[in-house]
């Protein structure tokens, strides 16, 4: 099988009643957000992932930021318990197409509450916000599960944004990047790097020096452009009108088959 495994999810018939938290809602072009979704498949496809589509969960309007069902670590698969329980049914399928790439699965259980985007994995160290919808308990049970891994997991405050990855990414070499405003604690973290706007913040490592990032954050591709890597562009503006970024929508599995 290919090295680099994304799973990704259509956008359901329901998208545009999507929850918002930290933004005023403002209307969907369901049709134009199936657009972009496309587009955004098409260049994980183009730089060499190889794409599955996980099971609709058209009842749950969120279930195309796909990235929130899980965590992935080495080969274990831990699946989120969504800390909106609205979204909790989006699980199933997502646990069915992982089980079908061949990992080994685990589940987040009550009283415990983890989305998977608010979990970012910077090589063995494993950060986790904690904040509106990840609880002590899933920050437990997530160590529980990949601490014998050999990930070392660190909590981090999340108040500002939605998830974790709302706020911070990072670059390949390691560098977090974050917007400042929408950061808690930058001193949480080795290397971090400022970026200009709140949708630079959000990065997808392709591979080869490649960033995928949204067009609404060109003052920030001009800046990794400078540092010597290679920004992929993609318009999710009507996923960002949800809250959404690059990485909530896919889950990416490097290690598995490499």
């Amino acid at each position: 099988m290919p090295s680099k495994q994304a799973l990704v999810r259509r956008p359901g018939p329901r998208l545009a009643e999507g929850l918002v938290t930290h933004i005023e809602r403002r209307p969907v072009d369901t049709a134009l957000a199936l657009r972009q979704w496309e587009s955004y498949v098409q260049a994980l496809r183009d730089h060499g992932w190889h794409t599955t589509e996980v099971g609709p969960a058209d009842d749950c309007p969120d279930a195309v930021f796909v990235e929130d069902s899980m965590v992935v670590f080495r080969n274990v698969a831990l699946l989120a318990r969504p800390g909106a329980g609205a979204r909790r049914a989006e699980v199933p399928a997502a646990r069915a197409a992982v089980e079908a790439l061949g990992c080994s699965v685990n589940e987040v259980r009550a009283p415990g509450t983890l989305d998977g985007g608010d979990v970012l994995k910077v090589g063995d160290t494993v950060y986790v916000g904690r904040g509106g919808r990840t609880n002590a308990d899933g920050v437990r049970q997530l160590r529980a599960a990949f601490e014998p891994l050999g990930a070392r997991v660190v909590a981090v405050p999340v108040s500002r944004v939605l998830h974790l990855k709302s706020a911070v990414t990072a670059l390949p070499d390691g560098t977090v990047i974050g917007h400042p405003p929408l950061v808690d604690d930058p001193a949480a973290f080795p290397r971090f790097l400022p970026v200009p706007e709140e949708a630079g913040a959000h990065v997808v490592l392709l591979g080869g020096g490649k960033l995928l990032l949204s067009a609404s954050a060109p003052r920030s591709a001009e800046l990794f452009a400078d540092l010597g890597y290679q920004p992929v562009v993609v318009d999710i503006g009507e996923f960002e009108k949800l809250e959404g970024c690059v990485t909530c929508l896919s889950v990416r599995l490097r290690e598995l088959y490499a």
